[in-house]
């Protein structure tokens, strides 16, 4: 149903759900959408279609350690729960906002072109949070710092120039998380960059 959902942005019909599970009887659908409301996985909607319930989105988090160095066993404890990506990243909605990067000059610290930043709209960040920030008329991904009280976006490319603001500077956001969709190309992840602003 989650594949279904992701395919066509809406649930099956009863009609539609009996057809793609394979059952005979419009009822077993029915049955099933009974017991996946009963789970919260589903809700009724507008006319009695099926809508996403609170936990429809949760995915299977597998209590494994997994190395990333050569070698090592990885360790299952057998142990599973059930997590939303959003209540990973994102700790207050209203504020939550997505940044697709543009760019290498953040590549050393592991965000790279194509990757999207999960951003917390605040005008306030610490020194060290990496922000998104108007600065000097332009938007500019970068680490905050500060230099004798003065703040400073530093770049995460040593071919790149920390930035200090000639005049306006605005911090929009910090950023909460990076997302990446890894595709592989022959075995090995393709991530080229190039350019520098997002």
């Amino acid at each position: 149903m989650r594949d279904y959902f992701a395919q066509n942005r809406a649930l099956p019909s009863y009609a539609e759900l009996s057809k793609v599970l394979g059952f005979r009887a419009k009822n077993a659908a029915f049955k099933l959408a009974g017991r996946l409301m009963s789970a919260n996985y589903l809700e009724s909607g507008p006319g009695g279609r099926l809508v996403p319930g609170p936990r429809f989105f949760e995915l299977p988090c597998i209590d494994a350690r997994v190395p990333a160095g050569p070698g090592d066993p990885a360790e299952f404890s057998g142990g599973v729960e059930f997590k939303e990506i959003d209540r990973l990243l994102v700790d207050v909605p209203s504020r939550t906002f997505l940044v697709p990067i543009r760019g290498d000059s953040m590549c050393d610290a592991g965000v790279l072109d194509g990757d999207t930043a999960v951003v917390e709209l605040t005008p306030m960040a610490n020194p060290g949070d990496f922000v998104i920030a108007l600065v000097d008329g332009q938007y500019t991904m970068k680490e905050l710092r500060y230099e004798q009280n003065r703040p400073v976006l530093v770049p995460h490319n040593e071919c790149y120039e920390p930035i200090r603001p000639e005049s306006d500077l605005s911090i929009i956001g910090v950023v909460r998380g990076i997302i990446r969709r890894y595709r592989s190309s022959g075995g090995r992840v393709d991530a080229r960059v190039r350019g520098e602003r997002i």
